[in-house]
């Protein structure tokens, strides 16, 4: 059986970010971010966190069901989510938190590439498929290393990968508005994307007057919450497209607000 492509696109998505972190000094690396002033560490160190969760969820599932009790024990006594990640990982921070991070990718690739597509796995939310499961992983680690691209100056370059976060986005047009108690509008907003290949995607029926149209990595920047709307050359027609585009939220958990026009660029290099 072939492995699953999702599982190496998340692992080239994490590399991608590990060779932007690698040599970084100490002091970057406890620089805050535009992201609730994490700082880089604490970027690594919630990726690699639930990276190993959503490895237990596939291979321990009663390992996992601990890992969530401590969890909500010590949110539910009072702890932050990012002081929880870091008593989780012993308090590691700058090289060795990176080394901890990058060495487990390997295994966990092998581990999901090898795993049944369809299998359904256990999560904080709802169950979902293992290829679900990893495709959730490469979204929020190329949502979270923007905030790392952006402190750094360093202008992304983007692959064909993030196919996998443009179908996230796609498919959760109903789930944006549901976490907000709201009935989805129709029509879905047709959706032509370019690639960064320069390839066109097209999602949902045609139409002239529910529509968004420009960069595929500009769809995923809005409906990732790395950046607003506003903040974007995305072309939005419509009034659903619109409405969407404001709230756009292709992940799990409360409803969420976009940051702010302007709040979230990348910076410029000294």
């Amino acid at each position: 059986m072939d492995k699953m492509q999702q599982a190496q696109d998340f692992r080239d998505e994490s590399e991608a970010l590990y060779e932007l972190v690698k040599d970084l000094t100490e002091e970057q690396l406890a620089a805050p971010t535009a992201f609730k002033g994490w700082t880089i560490d604490n970027v690594i160190g919630h990726l690699h966190v639930w990276n190993y969760a959503a490895d237990l969820a596939l291979t321990d599932p009663d390992a996992f069901q601990e890992y969530l009790t401590q969890l909500r024990d010590k949110t539910g006594a009072g702890a932050t989510l990012a002081e929880f990640e870091s008593e989780y990982i012993g308090g590691l921070t700058k090289h060795p938190l990176v080394t901890l991070w990058h060495d487990y990718l390997e295994g966990m690739t092998e581990r999901f590439g090898a795993a049944d597509p369809a299998m359904r796995v256990k999560w904080a939310g709802p169950d979902m498929s293992v290829r679900s499961s990893i495709t959730a992983r490469l979204m929020e680690t190329w949502a979270h290393g923007q905030e790392v691209y952006d402190l750094l100056g360093t202008v992304r370059q983007n692959a064909d990968r993030i196919r996998n976060i443009v179908v996230l986005g796609a498919n959760t047009y109903g789930w944006t508005f549901a976490v907000r108690r709201q009935q989805p509008p129709a029509p879905v907003p047709h959706l032509i994307l370019t690639a960064p290949s320069g390839e066109v995607w097209s999602y949902n029926e045609p139409s002239a007057t529910e529509r968004i149209e420009g960069a595929a990595e500009e769809f995923c920047q809005v409906v990732t919450q790395v950046r607003n709307i506003a903040d974007t050359d995305l072309k939005v027609t419509g009034a659903n497209a619109a409405l969407w585009m404001s709230i756009a939220q292709c992940f799990a958990g409360v409803a969420s607000q976009p940051p702010a026009p302007g709040t979230r660029v990348t910076l410029q290099r000294n």
